[in-house]
């Protein structure tokens, strides 16, 4: 289970923009409320090579880096309520 969190949090990373920084936005998706909350950017530094091997995969899987990165965050450390 470790090697799939971790699987999927370098698939997630590879998916971002070109910048050398590596952004995501990541915010809890609300359960039954009305307001979302504000989203913050989250930055990652990784190999360019791996970022451009993992953002191929994840265009080739149809899937975006954040789905990937927020799903294994939840499935790691679950969600704080």
């Amino acid at each position: 289970m470790l090697n799939l969190t971790n699987t999927l949090l370098l698939i997630f990373i590879s998916r971002l923009d070109k910048c050398s920084d590596l952004m995501l936005q990541l915010a809890a998706e609300p359960d039954n409320q009305t307001e979302r909350e504000r989203e913050v950017n989250l930055c990652v530094k990784v190999p360019e090579s791996l970022r451009r091997h993992w953002a191929a995969e994840s265009k080739r899987h149809g899937i975006t880096m954040t789905e990937v990165i927020i799903k294994a965050l939840k499935e790691r450390f679950s969600l704080p309520y």
